[in-house]
Formats: structure tokens, C-alpha cells, sequence
């Protein structure tokens, strides 16, 4: 979690970094946007300024050529009023102002505009020196005056330096997200997979690596785990094997033996029956904990299935199935040249497990029937019976209820019986699915689906 915080941290820290550059940024571009503005606007043909250089430069004749020039080129006009408002001389006048004016109306052009035209004035012992601007170059404020030009223009930088900047913080928050998430994805993948009991190996280099050599290391452990889990299970297998054996051995010898009593008998036949289901749930229990942590190796190769349900139709045939049951098996033309990469064993014992499920839930008796069909892309195996079935409850307990081999809590009321946990492991390790279907009424369905080799 350091590692993680510290990865976080740099992140914010790179943010805030760009933040602080983007704010200079915006500072650049409002100095490069308003200093040239502000520079015209408030240098030397700035009101101020060029008061004091009229000022200055005005004799009794009027100003020199060379300042007269400088008030054309500024597109500025000048006049001087006397003390009882007419005018003594101007210079660039336009005919629309007046050269005559009382002392009312100096006092309102004196503050703000005459004619439209923003003027500024300046009391000299000799009159009053007013200048004036063109129309639309400056907005007089009480106390202040701005360029008219940078009221205007100010609304337009304000939103379109508030979109860039919007824009460039939600291009760089989608590029860390993005960022995060690309350098995270390989250990929320890895911590998934954990979460299925399969080991991992990571290899991140920078902040990060620290989590993935956690993430590796809890990989390692949980391994180990599950390799001593099933060799504990293989070693209890292989050592029930040979007293098993034995026990079986001689149950079948006393419920052979006609000298001993018919009860002895029927009790060592017994014996000899719940020993044959011991040795099946042993085998069952090692394969499907090999199947479960990867360590049953698979013989996969091109699998003719119509062939491989007929070999073990006829198997289960030749070893007698008794009068209760019978086997049917039906391969439709299309399935007939159907191959699949496949374990031929683990597919006859998935087949056979479904096929002994069907007679032992049906002791009175009922018909199995093995088919082969398939479609353009999948190949599927069918055992149907028309035994009692299996209540939807019964079901939805199968698919939903944990089996005691994916659960380490105890308190768990968890299903038992491994046939169909069999079945299930070995279509996961063939890339297949098992679907189930069940009414009381038709007996039960199980669904093999493959996908079929291309031609």
C-alpha cells in the first residue's frame, strides 16, 4: 500500500505541476494578448502623455509642425478654449464640433465625451487644452479610462482561455487515467487470476514493482499451498490403494465361498460394493485435484468422437449394465466425421461419469441415450435419460452451491459428490461447456459442447 500511495502521490504531484505550468501559461498569453494594447493605448500617444506634450510645446502662435504631425498621426484632434469657451485654435478639428461653448457644456465634455468623441482636457494659464480621441478607442470610467478595444476583447480571452484550459485538463486527466489504468491492469488481472487459485508472475519495474513483487510472492505461497494440497491428496490415494485392494480382495472370496452363510455372504458382497465406490470416489477425488491445480497432464490429440462414443457404448455393454438399464446411442451424419483436439480418456470418463450418475439416481431402472450432433463451429455429446430427474431446486443447488473441493470455510453447508465437479473440470481444461437440463417428467440432460477443429 506505500507503493501504491507513493505511485498516487506522483500522480497528484504531476498534476499539480501542470496546473501551476498552465497557469503561467495563461499569464503569458494575457500579457501577449493585452501588452501590445496596453503598450499603444498607455505610451506616448496615451492621453497623459500627450497632454503633457501639447502642453509644452503650446505658444501663443498655437504648436509646432512637428507636434501638430504627431497629433494627425494618432488620428487625434486638439483645440484650445478661452475663458469664455471660444475656440483660439485647433488643430484636426472635425466639422461636427462646435468652436463655441458655455461653461455647462465644458463641464460635461470635460468628464466624458464630446460628440462620441472620448476627450481629454488639461487647464492651462492661457485656456483650456482639450484633446480628443477617435470614436471608439477608449471607454471613459469615473476616475479611470480603458481602451475600448481590451473591454471587447477581455469577454472573448476570458472564455476562450477557460475552454483551452478546461480542454487541456481534461486531455491530461484522461491521459493519467489512461496511464493508471494501462500500469494497474496487469495486477488487478494477476489479483484476479490469485482469486482463482491459478499462480501468477508479474514483472513491473518503477513504483509499482512493489506491489508485483507482493503480488508474486502471495502467487508463490498460494502455490505452494495447492501443490501440497494435491500431493497430500495423491499420497492418501495412492496409500488407500492397497488396503482397499485387500479388503476387496477378500470380501469377494467370503461372498464366494459356499461354505459360509448366506448372510455372511450378502454382508461380504456388501463390503465388497461400498469398497468398489470408496476406490471410484479416491480416483475421482485425485483426478479432479489434479485437474484443479494443473498438474494432470493433458494428451491432447485429433479425436473422432462418433468412434469414441461407440468404444465406450460398447464397453459399458460388455461389462453389463443389468436388465434395469439400457444404453442407446444415436449419431447424426453431420457428427459422423467430427474430430476435436482432446484427451480421449478424460472424455470417456466425463461420459461415463454422467452415464453411471443416470444409474445410480435411477435404481428402478431407466433408458440412457448417447448422441452426437454438431453444428458448423461446435461439436456436442448428449446424455439424456428418462429416469425421476432432478427438481429445480436440486438444480439450482448443483449450479449454484459451492463443492466442498473450491471451498477452505467449514461453516459452509457445501455440496457433495464429485461426478459432476469431474465433468465440469474436464470441459474447463478442453475449452468445452456443460449445460444441464432436467424436468421430472423426461429425466435428465447433460449437454457436451466442443469446439470443432477447423477443416
Amino acid at each position: 500500500m506505500k507503493a501504491f500511495g507513493k505511485y498516487i502521490s506522483k500522480y497528484l504531484l504531476s498534476f499539480f505541476v501542470f496546473a501551476l505550468i498552465l497557469l503561467l501559461i495563461n499569464i503569458l498569453a494575457f500579457a501577449l494578448t493585452f501588452g501590445g494594447i496596453v503598450f499603444r493605448e498607455y505610451g506616448s500617444a496615451s492621453p497623459a502623455n500627450m497632454l503633457e506634450a501639447v502642453a509644452a510645446d503650446l505658444s501663443a502662435s498655437g504648436i509646432s509642425e512637428k507636434q501638430s504631425q504627431e497629433l494627425t498621426r494618432n488620428q487625434i484632434w486638439a483645440m484650445l478654449l478661452d475663458a469664455s469657451g471660444h475656440c483660439i485654435w485647433e488643430v484636426s478639428l472635425p466639422e461636427e464640433i462646435p468652436t463655441q461653448y458655455t461653461i455647462q457644456d465644458v463641464a460635461v465634455f470635460s468628464k466624458g465625451y464630446l460628440q462620441d468623441y472620448p476627450v481629454f482636457v488639461r487647464n492651462m494659464d492661457n485656456g483650456l487644452l482639450v484633446l480628443g480621441y477617435p470614436k471608439d478607442s477608449f471607454m471613459k470610467l469615473t476616475g479611470n479610462y480603458f481602451p475600448i478595444r481590451a473591454i471587447r476583447l477581455f469577454p472573448l480571452f476570458i472564455t476562450g482561455i477557460l475552454a483551452i484550459d478546461i480542454l487541456l485538463l481534461f486531455l491530461v486527466y484522461c491521459f493519467s487515467k489512461r496511464k493508471i489504468a494501462k500500469n494497474t491492469e496487469p495486477i488487478m488481472a494477476s489479483i484476479k487470476t490469485l482469486s482463482t487459485g491459478k499462480p501468477v508472475e508479474l514483472s513491473i519495474r518503477g513504483e509499482l514493482s512493489e506491489i508485483a513483487d507482493s503480488v508474486n510472492q502471495a502467487s508463490q505461497v498460494l502455490n505452494r499451498q495447492n501443490q501440497a494440497r494435491a500431493n497430500w491428496i495423491s499420497g492418501v490415494s495412492h496409500d488407500i490403494r492397497t488396503p482397499l485392494s485387500m479388503i476387496m480382495g477378500y470380501a469377494q472370496r467370503i461372498a464366494g465361498d459356499h461354505g459360509a452363510s448366506e448372510n455372511i455372504q450378502q454382508e461380504a458382497e456388501i463390503i465388497r460394493a461400498q469398497s468398489a465406490k470408496i476406490k471410484d470416489l479416491v480416483q475421482d477425488l485425485n483426478l479432479v485435484s489434479q485437474l484443479e491445480y494443473e498438474m494432470q497432464p493433458l494428451h491432447k490429440e485429433p479425436v473422432r468422437l462418433s468412434k469414441l462414443l461407440r468404444s465406450y457404448a460398447a464397453d459399458l455393454l460388455n461389462a453389463g449394465i443389468g436388465g434395469k438399464h439400457s444404453v442407446e446411442v444415436e449419431i447424426s451424419s453431420e457428427a459422423e466425421t467430427a474430430v476435436i483436439d482432446c484427451d480421449a480418456r478424460l472424455i470417456s470418463r466425463a461420459i461415463g461419469n454422467l452415464v453411471q450418475n443416470s444409474i445410480n439416481h435411477n435404481p428402478q431402472g431407466c433408458d440412457i441415450f448417447l448422441s452426437l450432433d454438431c453444428s458448423s463451429e461446435n461439436v456436442s455429446i448428449t446424455v439424456a435419460d428418462n429416469g425421476v430427474g432432478m427438481s429445480a431446486e436440486k438444480l439450482r443447488e448443483l449450479e449454484e452451491k459451492p463443492h466442498y473441493m473450491e471451498s477452505t470455510d467449514e461453516r459452509l453447508d457445501l455440496r457433495h459428490g464429485l461426478g459432476m465437479l469431474l465433468v465440469r473440470q474436464i470441459m474447463e481444461v478442453h475449452g468445452g461447456v456443460m449445460e444441464i437440463n432436467t424436468t421430472q417428467i423426461c429425466g435428465l440432460t447433460v449437454i457436451l459442447s466442443f469446439q470443432k477443429n477447423s477443416q
